[in-house]
This record gives structure tokens, C-alpha cells and sequence, in this order.
């Protein structure tokens, strides 16, 4: 009785979403986006994955003033330059999806990258699995990794922060 109360034109059907996956593993596609009415469906294939970089638009939190102390040791004034973790210099590579992040590609493996890792383009930094999709994310920028903000197997979610990367040089 339920399939009689199913509708032509439900992008949600489960048997619809199945024959989309394999015409995404048929012609290599990197991704499927359905819309019909007010619903919408958005596949995403392995390999596709679009970092969202944040150079300008996201400003770092103001540093909190030191409190104040008594004699300042001499050692201070290099406690006063700035991190090498902030800056204009510093992008970050956001989760272009909702899912699982993996740091390697199999658990016996070494991760992608690691801080201190340079970085090209094409450089994968992950893979974040979606819907059982394990999608490479690549760099998609040249640098140096400076922080790895999250931890494997952690869960994450569209725009968290994944990578710190140094664009200098």
C-alpha cells in the first residue's frame, strides 16, 4: 500500500536515488544536483570536494590582552610577535559537506598531510565520507599546513574549519 501512495516525481525514492549512484560510478560524475519544486537532492561523488577558503572574509579573534604581571623577563619581547597560526598569511580549508573526516586513507596508512606538510593544489588533505562516498578533499591552495583542526574519524559539518594553511612563500 505504500507504493501505491508514492509519488512519479519524488526525487527522494529510494530506487531513483540508487540508479543516480550508479550513473554517478558510470560516467565519473562528480556530483548530481535535483531540484523539482520544493525538493532538492544533492549527490556528491569521490573525488569532488570544493575547500571553502576563508583569507579576508573571516577575521581571527582578537588576541586577549596579557595580564598584568610583575617584571617583565627579558625573554618577552619574542612572546610579543605574532603566531605563526593567524594572520592575513593563514587560510583555512572548510568542510565542503556534511560527514565523517578521515586523515588517512586507511588505517594503516600515514596521514595526508600533517602540520609542517607543504601543500599544492592538488594536494589531497583528507577524505570526508558522505552517505558511505568517500570523497578526496583537495588542498586546492599552495602552502604550508600549520594546524590540523580536527581529529580523525571526528564528524563534521559544512564550513568547520579542517586546516590552517601558511600561503607565505
Amino acid at each position: 500500500m505504500a507504493d501505491s501512495t508514492k509519488r512519479a516525481d519524488d526525487v527522494f525514492d529510494i530506487d531513483r536515488i540508487r540508479k543516480l549512484i550508479e550513473l554517478m560510478k558510470e560516467h565519473e560524475l562528480g556530483e548530481i544536483d535535483l531540484r523539482h519544486e520544493n525538493q532538492r537532492i544533492r549527490l556528491c561523488g569521490a573525488g569532488h570536494g570544493q575547500p571553502v577558503f576563508a583569507g579576508n572574509m573571516m577575521q581571527a579573534a582578537p588576541a586577549q590582552p596579557a595580564p598584568v604581571s610583575l617584571p617583565v623577563p627579558a625573554a618577552a619581547p619574542a612572546a610579543a610577535a605574532p603566531s605563526d597560526v593567524d594572520g592575513p598569511h593563514i587560510a583555512i580549508i572548510k568542510s565542503p559537506m556534511v560527514g565523517t573526516f578521515y586523515s588517512r586513507p586507511n588505517p594503516a596508512a600515514k596521514n595526508f598531510v600533517e602540520s609542517g606538510s607543504a601543500v599544492q593544489n592538488d594536494t589531497v588533505v583528507c577524505i570526508i565520507e558522505a552517505m558511505k562516498v568517500f570523497n578526496e578533499i583537495p588542498a586546492e591552495i599552495r602552502g604550508k599546513v600549520v594546524q590540523v583542526l580536527v581529529k580523525n574519524e571526528e564528524a563534521v559539518d559544512f564550513g568547520k574549519p579542517l586546516f590552517k594553511i601558511d600561503t607565505r612563500g
